[in-house]
């Protein structure tokens, strides 16, 4: 079949994304095609329009790993779904039968894609993914609202859970608190039982982050970092840091972060390298984790926590699909807090 879609031919700036008609393959066996309704921003998109070695793509490509739709089509034995159902989907893609998938562990696959990024993604009227890329999510839950939740929670829950180990009674850093993984992770902090501390660069981000549930905001860019979390946290320090930022504020991090406490990294906006003093590491026994993704499984058991409400995206803004440059310039721009959404007609 045909359908609309935003495509890019050549890696760049935001101008490289245009509106083309594209041939949709008929889902295949055990696959499903979804209506596309909403799809949300993540950097990602920025890396892959941008371009690297690390990104293989087939053009035209379609950018978009957070998306939300009702399915309207079933390939060849196809489970677990109705045409008609509302439904988020799941930004991970693997082979299901490797032993991390088996295992639960999924994003360790070593045939692992995501949506958008080594593979097609949302930014169309139309999708085809496997039928365990799909979840539920009721009649309550907007599109523009799920379409905000997968990739960033999905992120959040293992950084915080299954890396951090964040629970009750312990203060944990959160970086970049307008970002969207950072969003989630001040909410899930704070249902955890911690006490956060988030950063920012921008004094507008304060207030939002608190409503959020920060318990205090550093603006990094009219204090010292280092000086404001001794002062917060005292001799003990931090016990777990969330971070994506990289560069010089992950290497301030591993100073900032408590005796035997733990470093979890997913990313690095700010720069890929970093100089670390090693004995703040096996001096201090500071534990240092990388995070990729999350699991199926760890966006499942999030699920009912976000169409209950206690876990939401805050959504910056909402745009047509077909406005996506700008939705791209604004999200480089740093000029949003939380999620960037395209409605799709």
């Amino acid at each position: 079949m045909q359908t609309e879609a935003m495509v890019l031919s050549r890696h760049g700036g935001p101008e490289v994304l245009e509106r083309r008609t594209i041939e949709l393959a008929d889902p295949g066996a055990r696959e499903v095609r979804v209506r596309v309704h909403a799809v949300a921003l993540n950097h990602l998109d920025l890396w892959v329009r941008r371009g690297g070695p690390a990104f293989k793509l087939a053009y035209p490509h379609r950018l978009g790993s957070d998306v939300a739709g009702v399915v309207d089509a079933l390939g060849p034995g196809a489970r677990g779904v109705a045409v008609g159902d509302r439904v988020m989907l799941q930004p991970g893609v693997s082979c299901g039968v490797c032993r991390a998938c088996v295992a639960g562990r999924d994003n360790l696959c070593k045939s692992y894609k995501i949506l958008g990024e080594n593979t097609q993604g949302g930014y169309a009227r139309h999708v085809v993914v496997p039928d365990a890329n799909l979840l539920p999510i009721g009649a309550s839950l907007s599109f523009e609202s799920a379409a905000a939740l997968p990739l960033c929670t999905q992120t959040a829950w293992q950084m915080v859970f299954r890396k951090g180990g964040v629970r009750a009674g312990q203060t944990v850093v959160v970086h970049a608190a307008g970002s969207g993984v950072s969003t989630m992770a001040i909410q899930m902090c704070k249902l955890a039982g911690a006490r956060v501390v988030a950063t920012t660069t921008s004094p507008d981000k304060v207030d939002p982050a608190k409503k959020l549930g920060a318990d205090e905001v550093i603006v990094t860019s009219e204090v010292d970092y280092l000086a404001e979390i001794r002062r917060l946290c005292g001799r003990a320090g931090a016990d777990v840091i969330l971070d994506h930022v990289g560069g010089e504020l992950f290497q301030k991090a591993i100073s900032a972060v408590g005796w035997g406490g733990r470093v979890v990294t997913c990313g690095a906006t700010g720069g890929f390298a970093a100089t670390i003093d090693l004995r703040q590491v096996f001096f201090r026994q500071v534990e240092i984790l990388g995070s990729t993704m999350g699991s199926k499984g760890d966006l499942a058991e999030a699920l009912p926590m976000m169409i209950d409400g206690r876990l939401r995206a805050p959504i910056d803004r909402v745009l047509p699909l077909w406005s996506a440059r700008e939705a791209h310039e604004a999200l480089e721009g740093r000029k949003v807090f939380g999620k960037v959404v395209l409605a799709v007609d």
